[in-house]
């Protein structure tokens, strides 16, 4: 039940299929790359959490491992957790831009 997932350096045109390169890309591009990036991995915490639903079921009905359930409500537990920190980290950042004066 436990993904695997391989995390390595990826180049930042590679990370959405179709994308051009940094260099060429316009700012309206990058913008929108980066809403694809952040709406995927909502999507994924989304799906952690019904995932989490869909075992705890299962494991009222008897089919599965209260282990199974455990290590899955903390990788959905985890994943939220960073999910809000990024939020933060973004909602910071913008803040500070706009206190900027040019």
């Amino acid at each position: 039940m436990i993904q695997s997932m391989q995390l390595g350096p990826i180049a930042p045109s590679q990370a959405i299929a179709g994308a051009k390169p940094v260099k060429d890309a316009t700012p309206a591009e990058l913008t929108q790359s980066f809403g694809q990036y952040l709406q995927t991995a909502l999507e994924s915490v989304s799906n952690q959490e019904k995932q989490v639903h869909a075992l705890n079921d299962q494991f009222l009905a008897g089919k599965v491992d209260v282990t199974q359930v455990l290590i899955a409500s903390e990788q959905a537990q985890l994943g939220l957790q960073l999910t809000s920190q990024v939020r933060n980290k973004v909602v910071e950042a913008y803040q500070e831009m706009m206190r900027m004066q040019l």
